[in-house]
């Protein structure tokens, strides 16, 4: 059976779970009619939109729609109350609500960012979809959280039924895998570029699967914490090794680490926790490879993850992307207020779902990877959608004579798009075709509109993501080039803002920890080119030797016996190094007449900067 299916292009597990979705949409649909609910599809388009393939994600995710939703819901009824004033602040309220909740879904992750873009398209679905009809938006507003209630309620009912439980086996063996490479890597005697990249570019791999792995459980909220300050820890030891000579690590060391990497591919943890403790005895490593022991022993233990961290444990900080959110939040606002304008100017009978599904199209995809390459099957699925919902309108329901039938009329199609879902080629439009088709069928009778009508509204919504594709295009593009490019300047920034602060030496560890998940995602959005790998490596490598000397030359600075002359040099290479991104030829003169003034490690450091500045400006 499992072969057939895969001759037909069919994956067993995503077609067991498009079905058993699209299950849930139709209980959803029958529950919500049956309550006399006056939009039951929007409890079918719930389901689609709240599914998961796990129970833990199925109840987190459910929780945040629900939570977006009631948000959303008051955001626009009171859009509506403000369009009495005046019909203009509609498109201005709507326009700066969906480009707050863009932007601020932007710095957040997993299902809280889902959460945050769901408030601001739902404002949208309120204020918009009944906007004819203003007295209406309380009760409209009630019957939206209610369906979606509804929905949250028969995906998890059918899902908890179902969907199997989250299952870390196979992460922790990714994880245990890792560190069994990167043991093998310190023990090297010469260090092999290819291989550090590579396991740099599966940490970061392992970092983005954390997420989902954390939802639904505190108990796994918890290890992600220590899985993600374990791989922290592993990268800052691997870039230590990288900046080292095979001396750096002696002969007992390797044998200790070579048993480790066995220990941890064997799935003996005790065993490879022993052994690291007896390389970190070692002299000189204690400082590089204790962290690294300590973070193993909290991610084995899971009585360990709720004490306190050891003073050695480098702190939570992940990368919260600024720039980004500050383009997504500009970005949604001006598409919005354009389209709304035109809206506004020419009275487009169906101009309310063409900004509905602006709203929905600018704002959801903005934290995706690369929404210019995801919105061409946006529109293909949407006008499948769209034409079956035409359909479905003026082929099959004329035969219906009651509403229990159009509903049931509707079932074989919602059922169509779960098999949809479980084809390797329908997969991309599976999910649109499904939520388009559901928005635009409203099971009621008697029938009203014309055909017209209909075609009208339809091409309005498939509209929206060619609309979309035109915004993200040309206000501030999202590409995976430009998003290093931004990245990099980030960290650059960072180093920037050491050399200005003299208090940095107190932030060395926050400093550090962002700076490595600034770099696994550096290495996640370059996976594709082992060029640009290459280069976020040495960037990362150099980065970490500028911010090093920066620090170093802040101490010294403050430091009351430093001499005039020294002092003289120390203020201008930190200088320099504030106009790194602008000047960085100038920061390696700088840095390397502070290295020939200084001695010993300090001489050292400064050396390594020099170097690395170099290397940035070439």
């Amino acid at each position: 059976m499992t072969a057939a299916l895969q001759t037909l292009g069919f994956n067993k597990d995503r077609l067991t779970f498009s079905l058993r979705t699209a299950f849930a949409a139709c209980l959803a649909l029958i529950i919500a009619w049956l309550l006399g609910l006056e939009h039951p599809q929007w409890a079918g388009m719930t389901v689609w939109a709240a599914s998961q393939p796990v129970r833990g994600q199925l109840l987190e995710k459910g929780l945040f729609r629900f939570a977006g939703t009631v948000v959303g819901t008051i955001a626009g009824i009171g859009l509506i109350f403000a369009m009495l004033v005046h019909p203009a602040l509609l498109v201005i309220g709507l326009a700066l609500w969906v480009g707050l909740c863009t932007g601020l879904a932007n710095l957040a992750r997993g299902f809280v960012a889902y959460g945050t873009v769901l408030a601001g398209y739902t404002a949208a679905m309120v204020s918009l979809l009944d906007v004819g009809h203003p007295e209406n938006v309380l009760a409209l507003g009630a019957d939206r959280m209610a369906t979606v209630l509804v929905g949250v309620v028969a995906a998890l009912l059918v899902g908890w039924l179902f969907a199997p439980a989250a299952d870390g086996k196979a992460l922790r063996g990714r994880i245990r895998a890792l560190l069994a490479d990167l043991c093998e890597q310190i023990a090297a005697p010469e260090q092999d570029g290819e291989a550090a990249r590579g396991l740099i570019s599966a940490m970061a791999g392992a970092e983005e699967a954390l997420d989902p792995h954390a939802a639904g459980s505190l108990r796994s909220h918890r290890e992600t914490r220590a899985t993600r300050n374990l791989l922290s820890t592993a990268l800052a030891v691997l870039l230590w090794r990288r900046g080292r000579d095979a001396d750096a690590v002696p002969e007992a060391a390797r044998l200790a680490l070579t048993e480790a990497a066995a220990a941890l591919r064997a799935d003996d943890g005790a065993t490879a926790l022993k052994a690291l403790e007896r390389a970190a005895a070692l002299p000189g490593l204690d400082e590089n490879l204790r962290p690294l022991v300590n973070a193993l022993a909290r991610w084995r233990a899971p009585e360990n993850r709720s004490a306190p961290a050891p003073e050695s444990a480098l702190p939570m900080v992940l990368h919260r992307d600024w720039i980004g959110a500050r383009e997504a939040a500009i970005r949604a606002t001006g598409a919005l207020l354009l389209f709304g304008a035109l809206w506004q100017i020419t009275g487009f009978a169906a101009g309310a779902f063409l900004l509905l599904g602006m709203s929905i199209m600018i704002s959801i995809f903005t934290t995706f990877e690369n929404p210019i390459a995801m919105l061409p099957f946006v529109f293909l699925g949407q006008f499948m959608g769209a034409a079956m919902a035409i359909a479905i309108r003026w082929l099959v329901w004329p035969h219906a004579d009651a509403e229990w039938q159009m509903v049931a009329m509707m079932l074989p199609f919602i059922v169509l798009g779960g098999v949809l879902g479980g084809h390797d080629r329908g997969m991309k439009v599976s999910f649109d075709y499904n939520m388009v088709m559901l928005l635009l069928l409203h099971p009621a009778l008697p029938l009203t509109g014309s055909f017209g009508t209909s075609v009208m509204m339809g091409l309005a919504v498939v509209a929206a993501p060619l609309a979309a594709l035109a915004a993200y295009r040309t206000i501030y593009p999202p590409t995976l080039r430009r998003k290093q490019s931004t990245l990099a300047r980030m960290m650059l920034h960072d180093v920037a803002a050491l050399a200005a602060d003299p208090a940095a030496p107190q932030h060395r560890d926050v400093w550090r920890a962002r700076l490595y998940h600034r770099m696994l995602r550096l290495f996640r959005l370059t996976e594709r080119s082992a060029r640009a790998q290459r280069d976020a490596l040495d960037t990362g490598l150099a980065l970490l030797d500028l911010g090093h000397a920066a620090m170093r030359a802040q101490e010294i600075l403050a430091a009351p016996d430093t001499p005039a002359t020294e002092r003289r040099a120390l203020c201008a290479a930190l200088a320099r190094l504030k106009r790194l991104e602008q000047t960085p030829a100038r920061a390696e003169g700088a840095l390397s007449r502070l290295a020939r003034r200084a001695a010993g490690q300090d001489a050292e450091i400064f050396r390594h900067a020099a170097r690395s500045a170099g290397l940035l400006g070439s």
